[in-house]
């Protein structure tokens, strides 16, 4: 190929580039400002300028887009989380944990309809099912929270149940597919689920308003979940009473 093809070929690949991330801004922009609902091709085109049509050759339908979206946000949260434990290079796992899902209620706050998008589901297609965009950029946000909660089943301080019903074990394996090869028995896994669960839902709840009737500053309350979490795991180092260097 010759210098000038090449670098036609690389101004092409930039332009398309440029257009991707402006489409995903803009489709971003009406998540926020009017609901998962408006984020079409057409509304952005409309948006954009251009004809519905033109966007095809970005996109090749809806699921396409919010697939894209949603791999987009997932990778955003990730970089977030692993921002958080990164400013605590020297602490243990435990304390890297607790500020990574502060990071992730921090986050979910600032960005109530993103966070729907991922977590609520408001639309099918952006599902994580596996073979999905969104399925490898989703793990790789769960990734953060759970290489830490790895790190404290090495600490060796982990108490799973006895036992799990049948029905639990297929279920977990594919989250100890994503585990690089690390042999964390299920009953571990289980505990891990248990605890993302818990801490979903505490941050959920207050990003969707459901404990308005109650609380007017729910963050003690996220506190001691993260307290409860981290005692489930097995970690008190962690805890909110060591919080202070």
């Amino acid at each position: 190929m010759s210098s000038t093809a090449g670098t036609r070929t690389g101004r092409r690949h930039r332009v398309r580039e440029e257009a991707l991330a402006e489409i995903l801004r803009t489709g971003r922009r009406l998540l926020v400002e009017e609901g998962p609902g408006a984020v079409t091709l057409r509304a952005i085109a409309r948006e954009m300028g251009m004809t519905a049509p033109g966007l095809y050759r970005y996109y090749a339908g809806h699921r396409d887009l919010i697939q894209a979206l949603t791999s987009s946000l997932y990778d955003e949260l990730a970089v977030a989380l692993a921002a958080a434990r990164d400013r605590h290079p020297s602490a243990g796992p435990g304390r890297q944990l607790r500020e990574v899902c502060r990071e992730l209620r921090r986050w979910a706050l600032a960005n109530p309809r993103e966070f729907g998008l991922l977590f609520a589901k408001p639309v099918t297609d952006a599902d994580t099912t596996p073979g999905t965009v969104a399925h490898d950029s989703g793990w790789r946000f769960g990734g953060v929270i759970l290489e830490l909660m790895v790190r404290l089943w090495h600490g060796g301080t982990v108490h799973p149940p006895a036992g799990l019903d049948a029905a639990w074990v297929a279920q977990l394996e594919e989250v100890r597919e994503h585990l690089s090869g690390e042999p964390v028995p299920l009953e571990v896994i289980y505990v891990f689920v248990a605890c993302w669960t818990r801490l979903y839902g505490t941050v959920a709840v207050e990003v969707f308003g459901h404990l308005d009737f109650a609380l007017t500053d729910p963050e003690p309350l996220f506190e001691h979940t993260l307290d409860d979490i981290l005692t489930a795991l097995g970690d008190t180092a962690g805890r909110m009473s060591s919080d202070v260097f």
